[in-house]
């Protein structure tokens, strides 16, 4: 019973008949007050009646006289005609009169009030009640009657007005109940059966909800349920198949890891070349097989845990920089792309060398790329300056700028891509070791003119002295 009365429906069914019955109450009140002013009315019409036996002739019968009294339910009779106020019939009162009821302009409030006073005071009272009479014969008439008769017929229609209240009452809370168990109980049933089966298997495409409410608010719940389901099974389907990718990644790399420690032997012979290119080329050779065997390992310890921290030291960022675009330069071939680089020759900063050539080294490619597929000429720009607070190394090129999926999108794999085919795995991963550094990777401004990133290093050293909370 509890369960029922804490449901909707049946705390719908509860506050309807209460407040059916508190509008029954309310009609209540007047509608009593209309009774007894008809009840009233009615003893002045009885009474006038009665009155006219005496009318027609001056002396009756006392019997006769008491019969009409009886029959008008009342004690006096007064009528004033012609000037002349004349106790027209007559009888002993019980008591003396107690209270006087004018009718003839009488307000709804003071109705009321009356009617509350003849309901609840003492059923032994003689009222005087005074009127007009029926169809103007006289001045004015008045009548002594018991309150009794009165009382007891107000209590007997009070008790059937309540017992039909309640009876419409009861009907029209029903009625409403299987209202709103169809039109609104039941579609939320739905919806919690719905999110119920979701969750067993929100992988299941098959258990994401069809809007079928008919009532607007309800649809629109249901809409945005639906939405919120295909989203989360999309998340969770990427999240398997990035789990997937992560797993063949790491044996990738863990044999490409061997194959590159076989050549990374076989180039450092290299340095013993008389070639006068092969010396200029060998090192950057080397590096750049000990950044892929790195990356190899980074790679591998990325996929058992997180991206591992950066070894801090201060270093000369001019070098890193110029590596980075010795490499993008070599990779234009035959395209019009132009370098330059505007880059303090003492300039250090507090990094990680091999994270800051990836982060850089992913921001130049990507503008390389953006340009290349524009198919015409472009220029790359790398600039780094300082603040009190900041190193800044700005990546800046004269693309077409990022489409607006890749700004909605900037920094998530596999939605942020640049360019068609691209993954957006680069500015992901070069967000990540900036954030690993204490700072971030910002986008400046994109659009026709070009596009360009910025590095924020912060120059603070995060630290907890003795004592700090």
């Amino acid at each position: 019973m509890r369960a029922q009365v804490n449901s909707l429906s049946g705390r719908f069914l509860v506050l309807t008949t209460v407040f059916v019955m508190l509008a029954e109450i309310l009609i209540f009140v007047p509608s009593v007050a209309r009774f007894r002013e008809d009840y009233l009315m009615s003893r002045l019409e009885r009474a006038q009646i009665a009155s006219l036996a005496l009318l027609a002739n001056d002396m009756i019968d006392p019997q006769l006289e008491q019969e009409l009294l009886r029959n008008a339910e009342v004690y006096n009779v007064v009528l004033l005609r012609n000037e002349v106020r004349q106790l027209v019939l007559s009888s002993p009162l019980p008591h003396p009169i107690d209270s006087t009821y004018d009718l003839r302009h009488a307000m709804p409030f003071t109705l009321v009030r009356d009617a509350a006073l003849d309901l609840l005071g003492a059923p032994d009272r003689v009222v005087r009640v005074i009127g007009d009479p029926v169809r103007e014969a006289g001045l004015q008439i008045e009548i002594t009657l018991p309150v009794a008769p009165l009382q007891a017929a107000m209590i007997d229609y009070g008790l059937r007005i309540l017992a039909l209240s309640a009876v419409i009452s009861v009907l029209t809370a029903s009625l409403l109940f299987f209202a709103v168990r169809r039109l609104l109980v039941k579609p939320i049933e739905g919806v919690v059966a719905a999110m119920t089966s979701y969750a067993a298997a929100p992988e299941d495409t098959r258990r994401i909800i069809t809007p079928t409410a008919s009532v607007d608010e309800l649809r629109q719940a249901e809409v945005a349920l639906q939405s919120m389901q295909t989203q989360l099974t999309g998340a969770l389907r990427q999240k398997d198949r990035l789990a997937q990718l992560g797993g063949a990644v790491a044996k990738v790399s863990h044999d490409l890891r061997n194959i590159l420690t076989t050549a990374q032997l076989f180039t450092d012979r290299l340095d013993a070349s008389e070639d006068p290119m092969v010396r200029r080329m060998a090192p950057k050779l080397v590096n750049s097989i000990t950044r892929a065997v790195n990356l190899c390992e980074s790679t591998l310890a990325f996929g058992k845990a997180e991206e591992p921290p950066p070894a801090l030291s201060r270093v000369l960022v001019a070098p890193i920089i110029n590596d980075v675009v010795d490499g993008e330069r070599l990779a234009c071939g035959e395209h019009d792309i132009s370098f330059s680089e505007d880059v303090p020759a003492g300039m250090m900063v507090r990094a990680d060398p091999e994270q800051l050539y990836r982060v850089l080294s992913n921001l130049i490619r990507n503008a390389r790329q953006a340009i290349l597929a524009s198919g015409d000429p472009g220029e790359i720009l790398v600039r780094a300056t300082e603040t009190e607070e900041h190193w800044v190394i700005e990546v800046r090129d004269t693309g077409p700028g990022l489409p607006p999926r890749a700004r909605d999108h900037l920094f998530t794999a596999f939605q942020g891509g640049a360019r068609k085919g691209g993954s957006g795995l680069g500015l992901t991963i070069a967000a990540e070791l900036v954030r690993g550094h204490g700072g971030r990777l910002e986008l400046v401004e994109t659009g026709p003119g070009g596009t360009a990133f910025a590095v924020r290093l912060p120059k603070a050293v995060m630290s907890l002295e003795p004592g700090a909370a």
